[in-house]
């Protein structure tokens, strides 16, 4: 199975991906806490790319592509944006304060904690986010 959601870097299109993975997880037969883990994962992921990846441009195109493969589903968020590695950013120190921690770098770090895997690559000048979950 491979299904491919495309979205545009606008925020108010986010319903629709929580959409897309309730009703993969639905065709899957997921249990609720993994379709709950994917929409958290794969929002964090998809919101920066909205909010990041394409400076000063509206309705740039994001594809989210999933692929189940021997029971893992492999996620590839793409973008034509600004080339990005978001897996060399620094982990943040979640043992500081809340009000004492940069802002920034918790959506990648979630990211981490929710998928088995994650990796980066720039090639045909896109953007790809590959999550395993």
């Amino acid at each position: 199975m491979k299904d491919t959601l495309k979205l545009t870097n606008d925020i108010n299109e986010v319903p629709r991906l929580g959409e897309w993975i309730d009703s993969l997880g639905d065709r899957l037969g997921l249990l609720p806490d993994k379709v709950f883990n994917l929409n958290l994962a794969l929002e964090e992921a998809v919101v920066n790319v909205m909010n990041y990846a394409y400076p000063g441009q509206n309705h740039m195109p994001i594809y989210l592509t999933v692929d189940d493969n021997d029971g893992f589903l492999r996620f590839v968020l793409e973008d034509e944006g600004v080339p990005f590695d978001p897996t060399q950013t620094e982990a943040p120190d979640i043992t500081l304060d809340a009000d004492k921690r940069p802002i920034g770098g918790l959506g990648i770090f979630l990211v981490n904690q929710l998928m088995s895997k994650v990796s980066y690559e720039y090639k045909d000048k896109r953007n790809r986010l590959i999550m395993i979950g």
